[in-house]
């Protein structure tokens, strides 16, 4: 099965220069726990909800705070046409629960999530949220 087959594909792109508070009500609006962040036609980097929390009010950023202030630049991503196994494995090696997706041509066509796959029928599902489950990893916002 393919990337392409169970991917989300409707997204709403964060501005960088956006405030907290307006990435925080269109995750609300969405029922999504991350959006990408997009400039001049790039993807610079993903906010989410923690990031939001962790990096934002833990640390006494207000509502005011700017996207690009809280987000992860370090964007990983993966293909439309990969295979959702190969996918799957990266995800539980990076430890991340969703993925930008794009095309050859690097464009934003969807996010792949764990629940995407756990719904496509991917079989993958339960070694990978363990593998994201792991306590640290290079994304973890307590160090």
């Amino acid at each position: 099965m393919k990337v392409n087959e169970i991917m989300t594909r409707d997204v709403e792109i964060a501005s960088p220069n956006e405030t907290l508070e307006h990435a925080a009500k269109v995750m609300a609006s969405l029922d999504a726990g991350v959006l990408p962040v997009g400039e001049n036609d790039r993807l610079v980097g993903m906010i989410t909800d923690r990031d939001i929390a962790v990096r934002g009010v833990a640390r006494g950023k207000g509502p005011d705070a700017k996207v690009a202030d809280v987000m992860t630049r370090d964007v990983k991503y993966c293909f439309e046409d990969q295979d959702v196994d190969e996918v799957c494995r990266n995800m539980g090696e990076i430890q991340v629960r969703r993925l930008p997706v794009i095309n050859r041509d690097k464009r934003l066509v969807g996010i792949l999530s764990l629940g995407d796959v756990a719904f496509g029928g991917g079989d993958g599902i339960g070694p990978t949220l363990e593998q994201i489950s792991q306590p640290g990893g290079q994304h973890t916002q307590t160090g």
